[in-house]
């Protein structure tokens, strides 16, 4: 199983006023961190290493990982955003594939991360899990990518739902130090590498304050 890589340095601003005093990570669904949600996925699933990264009270983060099998990648200046943050973090990940996950979602049916080490192959240089937009609870905005037999093209009506397998070979060609990962989708899917895989459960994107209530009904559904 790859390493895992869970983003929890963002700023939270869309989920304010709850991230005035805590980081988004840490607010809760349903009596349960979204953080430790996402942690419960990970060892679910095997993932080992698993590191986490942060930045907006990170020192709240670390303390609530302390004594946990989980490595921290600080981000004390700059928040790196996703390329720049997941580079930072290989030397605690290693060199092959690593998974990544977005703490602020919520998922019900099989574990997304198991589902996407099993559908992984060496054609790919990604495997994003995606969810149709019709299916897409609390998502606010368009579509992110359409998907023909199994690869990845801009726009459409599928949603990019937080969590990938991705190679990190190609982050070393990027020489901003703060850079989103689509940057280095937008190289694989030149090449015809990038892959989608359909999540078949549920999915919410806990991103703001009002999506709270739709996920914690998604899980009691």
């Amino acid at each position: 199983m790859p390493p895992l890589m869970i983003f929890a340095a963002g700023l939270g601003t869309r989920m304010r006023p709850l991230t005035n005093d805590r980081p988004k990570p840490l607010v809760q669904v349903a009596g349960r961190s979204l953080l430790d949600r996402a942690l419960d996925l990970g060892r679910d699933a095997g993932a080992a290493p698993i590191v986490v990264n942060t930045h907006y009270l990170g020192a709240q983060i670390e303390r609530h990982l302390e004594g946990q099998d989980v490595a921290i990648s600080p981000e004390p200046g700059l928040i790196l955003d996703t390329g720049g943050g997941l580079r930072q973090a290989l030397p605690l990940l290693g060199r092959g594939p690593v998974m990544t996950l977005n703490p602020d979602v919520v998922w019900t049916g099989p574990n997304v991360l198991s589902a996407l080490a099993a559908g992984w192959d060496d054609r790919m240089d990604a495997l994003l899990a995606l969810v149709p937009l019709d299916r897409a609870t609390g998502r606010q905005g368009a579509g992110d990518f359409s998907l023909t037999e199994g690869r990845l093209t801009r726009q459409g009506d599928h949603v990019y739902a937080g969590a990938q397998i991705i190679r990190t070979d190609r982050l070393a060609d990027i020489p901003d130090r703060v850079f989103s990962l689509n940057r280095l989708w937008d190289l694989m899917i030149a090449d015809g590498r990038a892959y989608g895989m359909v999540h078949p459960g549920g999915w919410c994107d806990v991103g703001y304050p009002a999506a709270i209530p739709l996920a914690e009904a998604l899980l009691d559904g």
